[in-house]
C-alpha cells in the first residue's frame, strides 16, 4: 500500500519473503491485478494478493516470479497461486526506476535532435494524468469488463469520461514543444478526447484516427468544425440517420454555416463497427512512411490498422515505446545499430515523467524553466476554450 505524497510514496513488496525492504517511488515496480480470491484459500500462496487480487512488486521480485512459473513443481508455487499469477501477467503495469528512466530519456533526446522526420503515436496512455481512464491497464474499460465476464460478475463500474472537465497533461504540452521546434513533424492519434488540439496541435499537423469529441463534419460539404463543447449524437430535432456500420445516429443536431450547402452536421468519433475515415488515414500512412522515428506513447499497440503504422517508416525502424505494459512491437525497439547502440528505446512507466525527463535534455535551462512555469498561464487559457 502506498503511503505519503507522490514524490515519496512507499510500497510493501507482495512477495512474503521478500527482503529487499520497501520499494520507493524511485524503485523499479509492478503493479498487478489477479483475480478475488478468499483469503482461505490464500494461506499456502507465497504472495500476499489482497482481497481483490492486486499486489504490488519489486520488479526483481516479479521478474523471479514469473521465471518461476517454468520451472517444476519444486518451485513451490500451487497451481492456484499460479493461476492468479498467470492472470495477473495479463494486465501488469511496469515501472522503470528513475535511473533507467533518465538514462533511456537521455538516449531518446540524441534520436529526436538526429532525426528528421520524428512523428508521435499516441494513445489513452497520455491521458490518464488529466483524469481519462484508460483501456487495458489494471483498472482499464476493458480490464473491468473482462475481469466481470470470467468471474460471472457485474464488476467495478468505469465511471462515464466527463471530456470538457480535462485538460492538457505535461505529455500533450511537450507535444506541442517539440512540434514548435521542429523536432517533431506530425502527431498520429487514437484519442477523441481533443487535448491535443486544444493543447496546440494544429489541425495539419495531427491525424485524429478515431476522431475528435470536439469536432463535427458537415455530411454534405465534409467542412468540419470546432467547438468548445463535446459534438454527441444521438439528435432528435434532425431526421435520424443511423449509420450503416456503427447503427448509431452521428447527426448532432445542427446544421452547416453554408447556407448554400446546410447539410445536416455529424459527429467526428469511429464507433465500434465504423471504418476510419480514408483521408484522414491516409494523411497518417503518409507521415509514418517518411517518419525515420516514431515516439509511441501511452498505447499498447492492439488496435489494427494504426498498429501497424508505427513500423512503416524508413529503415532501419526507429521505434520508442513509452507506457506501462508489454507490446507486440517491444522488440523492435531493442534493436541494434552496427555499432550496438539501440536504434529505439522502451520505457516503462508513465508518459509525463519520461517526457519531463526528455524536455530537460532537450530545452535549453532557461527556456525549459520558462516553459514549465508558464503551464499556469496556459491552463488558464485552455479554460476559456471549453465550455464549462
Amino acid at each position: 500500500m502506498a503511503t505519503g505524497s507522490d514524490d515519496s510514496k512507499l510500497w510493501k513488496c507482495a512477495v512474503i519473503s521478500c527482503d529487499k525492504g520497501p520499494i520507493k517511488s524511485t524503485d523499479g515496480r509492478v503493479d498487478t491485478r489477479a483475480y478475488a480470491l478468499p483469503k482461505n484459500e490464500r494461506s499456502d500462496f507465497q504472495v500476499n494478493w489482497d482481497d481483490k487480487g492486486f499486489a504490488t512488486f519489486h520488479d526483481v521480485c516479479w521478474y523471479t516470479l514469473i521465471k518461476r512459473l517454468s520451472k517444476d513443481k519444486a518451485s513451490g508455487i500451487t497451481k492456484a497461486e499460479e493461476d492468479m499469477i498467470k492472470e495477473a501477467l495479463k494486465t501488469a503495469e511496469i515501472h522503470d526506476s528513475y535511473e533507467k528512466l533518465k538514462k533511456e530519456a537521455e538516449h531518446v533526446a540524441k534520436l529526436i535532435k538526429k532525426s528528421e522526420y520524428c512523428i508521435a503515436f499516441t494513445g489513452a496512455g497520455i491521458s490518464t494524468a488529466a483524469g481519462i481512464g484508460d483501456f487495458r491497464g489494471i483498472t482499464g474499460k476493458w480490464t473491468e469488463r473482462d475481469k466481470a465476464k470470467k468471474q460471472g460478475t457485474k464488476g467495478t463500474k468505469v465511471p462515464p469520461r466527463n471530456l470538457q472537465a480535462l485538460r492538457p497533461t505535461y505529455t500533450h504540452e511537450a507535444i506541442v514543444k517539440l512540434l514548435e521546434k521542429g523536432y517533431m513533424k506530425h502527431v498520429i492519434s487514437q484519442n477523441l478526447d481533443g487535448l491535443h488540439r486544444l493543447s496546440g496541435v494544429k489541425e495539419g499537423q495531427i491525424s485524429e484516427l478515431h476522431g475528435n469529441g470536439f469536432v463535427e463534419k458537415c455530411e454534405k460539404c465534409k467542412k468540419r468544425y470546432v467547438r468548445n463543447f463535446r459534438c454527441g449524437g444521438k439528435a432528435t430535432n434532425v431526421p435520424v440517420n443511423k449509420c450503416t456500420k456503427c447503427r448509431l445516429n452521428h447527426r448532432t443536431g445542427r446544421v452547416c454555416d453554408d447556407k448554400k450547402c446546410n447539410g445536416y452536421l455529424m459527429n467526428t468519433i469511429i464507433n465500434f463497427g465504423d471504418y476510419l475515415e480514408s483521408d484522414v488515414l491516409d494523411g497518417a500512412e503518409k507521415h509514418a512512411e517518411q517518419s525515420d522515428l516514431v515516439l509511441a506513447l501511452g498505447t499498447t499497440l492492439q488496435v489494427s490498422p494504426a498498429n501497424n503504422l508505427v513500423e512503416s517508416g524508413q529503415d532501419p525502424t526507429r521505434l520508442v515505446i513509452c507506457n506501462r505494459q508489454v507490446t507486440d512491437y517491444d522488440q523492435t525497439c531493442l534493436e541494434l545499430d552496427d555499432n550496438g547502440v539501440p536504434l529505439g528505446s522502451r520505457v516503462f512507466g508513465d508518459c509525463d515523467k519520461m517526457m519531463r525527463e526528455l524536455m530537460r535534455c532537450v530545452l535549453p535551462g532557461d527556456e525549459l524553466k520558462k516553459w514549465e512555469q508558464d503551464r499556469e498561464v496556459r491552463m488558464l487559457a485552455y479554460d476559456t476554450q471549453r465550455k464549462l
